[in-house]
């Protein structure tokens, strides 16, 4: 494959900026260009739930890059201006703003967009967290009013709540799942942190749905349970998950189903890759389709869409790794624990708030988790790899998606009949 004249980075955030930088170090000399939503320069999301909402930053240290720096990438960043439809044989797309941007190869990195919950685009002091702005305008409301109610017992629910604590507000913590981070660690590690909230303050209202969120002239109010009890609140942060942003590519002929579907390559059609949270590849080790929603996957998954992107062919197989910081605590994980699999401490004691724990699923042990013990963890991530790494025969991962393929992308919780079962780790750092 010829390496290309022009490369096209669609999404501005880590993943967008991380393969624009990897182009570079890599050897590509020719055109590039960043395509971003936003008008602000790339940033890093995590510190939005904590050191941006807590006030410890101001909004440039969460700046990726300084201005310096993203000029030496001598790549034009538009910024700004949403792309709205992509001609994938034409390899160009046509944002918000009327531009056209065409390039001989085109890499999607939009990432994701925040669930809502029915009414509150209708209600002031009801927040999602996803972007910079966001995060100021959620601290705005925090500093204003002592009540928060968070619906979502995920890392991203977590997360705020364990720093609106700490800036000394009323928080109730709302959640369908039976303890905090359960779906995706498991009931031990997930009551632990549910103690953890429990003794720091938070009211914990587990295992019931959200009714309604009741509001008085434009601004909400309070969270009405299922169980009818009505949680009053000055303001409500909603972190119930997230889709790929994917919309926009109605009728490009890409194929979408959670995600992006690309093969094991990150690539999605000819010329077109993605990366990030929006991408749904074919992981070898695994053998079945994986999306990860986490900071260090997208930078991680740059290096290698960049390398493919200037001619190579190299799979993408990583031990998947995320990190959550709730008070005191530092949670780290490797590979892909879940709440159906065995949790075997071993090392520390949970006692202590130390330990390492071991996830296990058909006598393989497909996660290890550390908490306040980093490179105790660490030091069993070979543990996991083992588990994750590709057989040793010639892979063989799915063919490339045919641009002429009708999309789904209208409607993205129709399975695509060719693709295989996916796997989704939702977690943010």
């Amino acid at each position: 494959m010829t390496a290309p004249a022009g490369v096209l980075v669609v999404g501005a955030s880590a993943g967008g900026l991380a393969v624009a930088e990897a182009l570079r170090r890599q050897g590509h000399r020719g055109g590039l260009t960043v395509l971003g939503a936003e008008a602000h320069p790339p940033y890093d999301r995590p510190p939005l739930s904590k050191q941006v909402l807590r006030g410890a930053w101001e909004r440039e240290r969460a700046h990726l890059r300084s201005a310096e720096q993203l000029g030496a990438l001598e790549a034009e960043l538009v910024l700004g201006d949403a792309a709205v439809r992509l001609d994938v044989a034409a390899r160009e797309v046509l944002t918000a703003a009327g531009r056209t941007l065409r390039a001989d190869a085109v890499v999607l990195a939009t990432g994701v967009t925040p669930c809502r919950l029915p009414g509150q685009d209708g209600l002031a002091g009801v927040h999602v967290l996803r972007t910079l702005d966001d995060a100021l305008a959620l601290r705005e409301h925090l500093l204003a009013g002592p009540r928060l109610v968070v619906v979502g017992e995920g890392v991203l629910g977590a997360e705020v709540a364990a720093t609106a604590r700490g800036m000394g507000l009323d928080v109730t913590l709302a959640g369908l799942g039976r303890a905090v981070l359960a779906d995706q660690l498991g009931d031990r590690i997930g009551g632990a942190l549910t103690r953890l909230h429990a003794e720091r303050g938070v009211r914990l209202r587990l295992g019931a749905a959200v009714r309604e969120l009741t509001g008085s002239g434009g601004r909400v109010t309070g969270v009405r349970l299922a169980t009818g009890e009505l949680l009053p609140a000055d303001a409500v942060v909603v972190a119930v998950g997230s889709r790929p942003a994917t919309g926009w590519l109605a009728g490009s002929g890409l194929p979408v189903d959670d995600g992006v579907v690309c093969d094991a390559f990150c690539r999605a059609a000819p010329g077109v890759y993605a990366v990030g949270d929006v991408a749904s590849w074919h992981h070898e080790g695994l053998g079945r389709r994986l999306r990860l929603e986490n900071r260090t996957n997208a930078v991680e998954q740059a290096q290698i869409v960049a390398a493919n992107v200037l001619g190579g062919e190299r799979p993408y197989v990583p031990v998947p790794y995320f990190w959550t910081d709730q008070y005191d605590v530092k949670i780290q994980a490797y590979g892909l624990p879940t709440a159906a699999a065995e949790v075997e401490v071993v090392e520390g004691d949970p006692e202590d708030g130390r330990f390492v724990a071991l996830y296990r699923e058909g006598g393989a042990v497909t996660g290890v988790l550390g908490w306040n013990m980093a490179k105790a963890a660490r030091l069993r991530r070979p543990l996991v790899a083992a588990a994750m790494a590709p057989a040793t025969s010639p892979a063989t991962s799915p063919a490339t998606p045919s641009p002429a393929t009708p999309s789904p992308a209208a409607s993205p919780a129709t399975p695509s009949p060719a693709a295989a079962p996916a796997a989704r780790v939702n977690t943010r750092a």
